[in-house]
């Protein structure tokens, strides 16, 4: 969750939503994202909403030990917000119209900080408040050094069936590089624990392009991974956020700043390494071994479905309508406390701006978006791509964009010329 927040329209103190936003919701994928702020220290190159117990102070409301009741405040009044019925009055339609949640992803922060009960009692508010799909994926981040066996066994028990650790590399230095507390070798001994636990599902993150990184310690750091036996991997540039101590280091050439060819051959590297180790991509920044390893809760944002975040800071978007919490524990408890929505602000997507999103988004997935989404000038666009091996020709005759490997490396000025922006972009992509 990023740690700024955009401005906006005002939200009703109930948190209600627009009648339209409602329509035909049951029909709609829906998943549920829950926010822990909190955790041990803050990494150099972080800009998430997150706090150190230093940071917060004893401000009420914003301690570990009652975040999981202020969170599962939120979750009923999510409840009684998506409950209210999207049919006329004179209608007949019974209220509680909204499907029952097919994922629940609790990310941070480090939400392993929490008792694996408290992390289980928010997971299973939203079963009582939503209901659960059968087999729906729940996952939660952590860090390596934040579990245990012990602690594995206690989340597996709470309902929690896929992970996510953050790996980021295998070496000491880069790991120092970003202040990363785990020692290397550990995500390779909690994916064991995992698995023993019976996870069904785990991921290891990595992040390739920190300054100091060479291109044998980002080999090394795929090899640790692929060893480890996860069956998902993300795998991501690193972006320096202004704000954040890294970038800080940068500005005053401490640091070098990371070199977009490196990163281009990075992301071919670990493209080669995990392809050769039986993982496809299927967006651009991930990679599992199945179909059914691929992150749904994911899928369901990057392919335009409804979730609710539960959080401060949180984001959440319904039936075109995208909102988002404020962002300090102390004050989010507190609107809760009062019966008040914590939402800071909200947006009412128009038609343009979803079918921007949309293309944005779809682009990068290995299913592709469908032509028929774009306008002439964008379809003209795809088949400059296609010429230009930025987009396969195979796709685009069966009416999808596909990105060829050298398409996902461009992925962003492909976007650009599909939807027109700045002209073609492509022309001299070499």
């Amino acid at each position: 969750m990023p740690s700024t927040l955009p401005d906006g329209e005002p939200v009703p103190s109930d948190g209600a939503l627009p009648p339209a936003a409602l329509e035909g919701a049951a029909d709609r994928p829906f998943g549920v994202y829950v926010h822990v702020p909190f955790c041990v220290t803050r990494c150099g190159y972080c800009d998430f909403n997150t706090y150190t117990a230093e940071e917060l102070g004893p401000a009420p409301g914003a301690s570990r030990a009652t975040y999981a009741q202020a969170a599962i405040g939120e979750i009923r009044l999510a409840g009684r917000v998506l409950k209210a019925s999207s049919a006329p009055s004179e209608s007949a339609a019974p209220p509680g119209r909204t499907a029952p949640v097919s994922t629940v992803f609790v990310g941070g922060g480090t939400p392993t900080l929490l008792p694996p009960g408290d992390l289980g009692a928010v997971l299973h508010a939203v079963e009582e408040e939503f209901g659960l799909v059968p087999g729906a994926e729940v996952t939660t981040e952590a860090n390596p050094e934040s579990v245990d066996r012990r602690y594995l066994d206690e989340l597996r028990a709470q309902g929690f069936n896929r992970i996510s650790f953050g790996m980021q590399s295998a070496r000491p230095h880069v790991l120092a590089t970003l202040d990363r507390r785990h020692t290397p070798g550990r995500p390779q001994a909690v994916v064991e624990q995992a698995r023993a636990a019976g996870f069904d599902h785990v991921n290891l993150d990595l992040i390739y392009g920190t300054p100091g990184e060479s291109d044998e310690d980002w080999q090394a750091s795929l090899d640790a991974a692929v060893a480890a036996g996860p069956d998902h991997v993300s795998a991501y540039a690193l972006i320096v956020e202004e704000g954040t101590r890294l970038a800080a280091q940068i500005r005053r050439g401490v640091l070098t700043a990371p070199d977009d060819d490196v990163l281009a051959d990075r992301y071919l590297r670990a493209e080669e390494t995990l392809s050769a180790a039986g993982f496809s991509w299927y967006e651009v920044s991930n990679w599992a071994r199945e179909e059914s390893a691929r992150c749904r809760h994911n899928l369901l944002y990057w392919t335009g479905g409804d979730w609710w975040g539960i959080g401060p800071g949180a984001h959440s978007h319904v039936g075109g309508v995208r909102w988002w919490n404020v962002k300090h524990p102390a004050a989010y408890a507190e609107r809760l406390a009062r019966g008040v929505s914590p939402a800071h602000a909200r947006e009412v997507l128009d038609a343009p701006t979803r079918t921007v999103e949309r293309v944005m988004l779809e682009v990068r997935l290995s299913d592709g978006l469908a032509v028929g989404v774009l306008d002439d000038t964008g379809r003209a666009a795809a088949r400059r791509a296609a010429a230009d091996g930025l987009v396969t020709p195979e796709a685009l005759a069966a009416g999808r964009i596909a990105l060829t490997l050298r398409g996902r490396l461009l992925a962003d000025a492909v976007v650009r010329d599909l939807l027109g922006w700045g002209g073609d972009l492509l022309s001299n992509t070499g």
